[in-house]
């Protein structure tokens, strides 16, 4: 979680200097929001690849992950499919039933008072966790760079530096003043395509005093999955920093999302076949 929530905290490169940029950054912006509360009717299927290097920039560990999202009574369940190319063992696979199996079990025993409740927390979380991107157009100072073209469709490029004398309106918003990067926006749906960008200042997050050091990058990828929504594609980090003030690392990370399927409610979640 804290991974993605730091991959998210990168989509913020991007401000103003031309009206017409930020203009078209807040409608970017405003769709995401929209995009983000219907994923939650989607399920799909995650691959991560988890690298570390040494000082001398070798590969020490790689990891790798895949996972499925379903839905369930309206919130999203996570369970493993493989690790390191590999199918779970047979008594793991067992196990994510079981948990999959209680989950689901324990959702049909509530009342209606605690599906509200529960529902009402879920949409509490997830607007927190993307409201500090409603300060982009208004943290940095964005630069309407022209156009180009991604998978045949025409985008707009829009850069963007933070904006001196800024001040958050958000915890998270205040990461904001020390990343660069930029943006390409297509043109016909004014959804963002992909984002890139970087720490140009150290950024410090979580309990134990992690620390990502300047130089780090981020690439973010969305995909069309109708006129109207385009959900998350592929997401690559790399940089440098320290665990604790002490540990070193220095790491890579890829995540891609495949197999985006509507949910329908009369779906039935029944074990994976071998």
């Amino acid at each position: 979680m804290a991974k993605q929530h730091l991959g998210f905290l990168f989509l913020i490169p991007l401000s103003i200097h031309a009206q017409d940029a930020r203009e078209i950054v807040r409608r970017a912006v405003e769709l995401d929001q929209n995009n983000w509360a219907q994923r939650a009717d989607y399920t799909w299927v995650g691959h991560s690849r988890e690298r570390h290097f040494d000082a001398r920039n070798q590969v020490t560990s790689d990891h790798q992950e895949s996972w499925e999202v379903l839905v369930l009574d309206g919130l999203p369940f996570t369970r493993e499919l493989s690790r390191d190319g590999k199918p779970l063992p047979a008594a793991e696979e067992r196990k994510e039933q079981q948990r999959l199996d209680k989950e689901t079990a324990k959702l049909a025993g509530e009342t209606d008072a605690e599906k509200q409740r529960r529902a009402a927390q879920f949409e509490k979380s997830r607007r927190h966790e993307r409201a500090f991107l409603l300060e982009m157009p208004d943290a940095f100072e964005l630069h309407l760079d022209g156009s180009d073209t991604i998978e045949g469709q025409d985008v707009w490029v829009i850069s963007g530096v933070p904006k001196p004398g800024y001040h958050a309106r958000t915890r998270d918003g205040a990461a904001l003043a020390k990343i660069r990067g930029k943006m390409w926006i297509e043109k016909a749906s004014n959804q963002w395509v992909r984002v890139e960008a970087e720490t140009i200042q150290t950024i410090s997050f979580g309990v134990f005093l992690a620390r990502l050091a300047p130089g780090a990058k981020l690439v973010l990828e969305q995909t069309r999955i109708s006129d109207k929504l385009w959900l998350p594609k592929r997401e690559y980090m790399s940089g440098k920093g320290r665990i604790a003030l002490v540990k070193r690392i220095s790491e890579d990370d890829e995540i891609t999302w495949t197999d985006y399927k509507k949910f329908q409610v009369d779906s039935r979640i029944v074990p994976r076949l071998p």
